[in-house]
């Protein structure tokens, strides 16, 4: 149990000491994500006193009207009483392969667009398939930092994975380090997110032409997880159609999966809906592997009938048919979904110099030469503390985070903070936290 310098801190110091004990988290910092949250609503709960939520990537925003009013419709229609086809309605598929071609100019099949529980279930989906390709290349690849449930997806199925923090391999250097790892023969896939969760680093056109070429040279399927799709605010890419493009490693191999994510471009978690988009190269082929294990060659099929099928028949009916509205208005020019999500980036702007202004450092802070973007993350330490340390530290001052240490993160020092949740008048709230925290552990 950490001891405090000074226990007259904002929540009250015996309360937040008894939860952490009740909890049973033997480490605050190797806590996950969801026992943070429960951990966090106990004291507040106990204490009365409301935190700075920065935990949990949720979306601070209501969902758009376009989507929950189809969902409204389609449940009036009567589609909760009919099982959804495990590929997904067919009108939602055509805005998937269109919505692709529009944001990213990457043209599709249809039939390589499915809807998955979330992109969990993508990513999930994935794993399951990829490492039964070729049972010498048994491993995925994080390009980290990265979202740390997708490594504990890996544990459920008891399947191996390598990783690297990327912070110091940008540009040039990402080939060298890769090549380390995927010339060993064992390597099936490589997964990152773009923008990253956590650190919001978002990799260059010259970065995903490496990845691109290096997966093509070994064989190796890309998984590109697009959850935070186009939230880069230093370029605008909500015209459809027009460039500039969601950068993707879709135009530099035909050995890809895309996750898109519903639930924070269009504030749609709660109904779990993403996307999942397989190149026609990949979703076409064959291999003798999965003909023995499934009786059918084909990737895509086994994807869908076998893996797919399996997992949860079909994704909720009438989530598909709002998903589908909302992709429809985007592709038709009528709603414009970064100008509503831009709310984000502003926040951490100002949460940044807040952080920054009392004491702390943002730990990643450059896309190679170039500032980072202010987004929907940002990591930040403080002095010789460690992550750990820190992030217990900060419940007692009513700020929540989770430690970069369980994202694959070679700097254990750092916390990632999500801005979502933290509204503008809690902007002075947090400043009096930070002021007191920094005076408390200045020397």
């Amino acid at each position: 149990m950490t001891l405090l310098k000074n226990q007259n801190t904002p929540i009250d110091y015996t309360i937040v000491k008894n939860k952490i004990a009740a909890s049973g988290i033997k480490n605050i910092g190797s806590a996950s994500i969801r026992e943070l949250v429960s951990l966090v609503n106990d004291i507040e709960k106990e204490s009365g006193k409301k935190f700075i939520r920065m935990e949990m990537g949720v979306p601070g925003l209501m969902p758009p009207e376009v989507g929950t009013q189809a969902e409204i419709n389609a449940l009036k229609m009567g589609v909760a009483s009919k099982y959804p086809m495990i590929d997904g309605v067919a009108h939602l598929k055509d805005e998937i392969a269109r919505f692709v071609k529009n944001f990213l100019n990457i043209a599709v099949n249809r039939r390589s667009c499915i809807p998955t529980v979330g992109s969990m279930q993508g990513g999930f989906a994935a794993f399951l398939m990829l490492n039964k390709l070729n049972p010498i290349k048994d491993t995925v690849l994080f390009i980290d930092p990265g979202f740390p449930v997708q490594k504990q997806q890996l544990d459920v199925l008891n399947q191996k994975y390598a990783t690297f923090d990327v912070y110091n391999y940008r540009g040039d250097a990402l080939k060298e380090k890769l090549e380390s790892y995927v010339s060993k023969g064992n390597i099936s896939s490589i997964i990152y997110s773009n923008p990253n969760n956590p650190s919001w680093i978002c990799f260059t056109d010259k970065e995903l032409k490496i990845i691109g070429e290096i997966a093509t040279k070994y064989g190796i399927v890309v998984i590109e997880d697009l959850a935070y799709f186009a939230m880069d605010f230093r370029k605008d890419y909500s015209k459809p159609g027009q460039a500039p493009y969601q950068p993707s490693v879709a135009h530099y191999t035909d050995n890809w999966i895309l996750l898109i994510s519903s639930s924070k471009v269009f504030s749609y978690a709660g109904q779990r809906v993403g996307m999942m988009v397989l190149s026609d190269a990949l979703f076409t082929k064959e291999y003798a592997t999965l003909n023995k294990s499934f009786g059918h060659p084909q990737f895509g099929h086994n994807l869908i009938y076998k893996v797919l099928y399996a997992l949860s028949s079909g994704v909720t009916h009438s989530a598909q048919y709002g998903l589908a509205a909302m992709l429809k208005a985007v592709n038709d020019g009528k709603f414009d979904f970064i100008s509503e999500v831009k709310i984000y980036g502003e926040r951490a702007g100002v949460m940044k110099k807040l952080f920054t202004g009392n004491g702390f450092s943002i730990v990643y802070d450059k896309d190679e030469d170039k500032p980072l973007a202010d987004g929907f993350y940002f990591t930040f330490s403080y002095k010789n503390m460690s992550g750990d340390d820190l992030l217990e530290r900060l419940l007692y001052y009513g700020i929540s985070g989770i430690s970069l240490g369980i994202t694959g993160s070679e700097h254990s020092e750092g916390i990632r903070a999500c801005v979502s949740q933290t509204k503008s008048t809690q902007f002075k709230d947090l400043e009096i936290r930070l002021k007191q925290f920094h005076k408390d552990y200045f020397n």
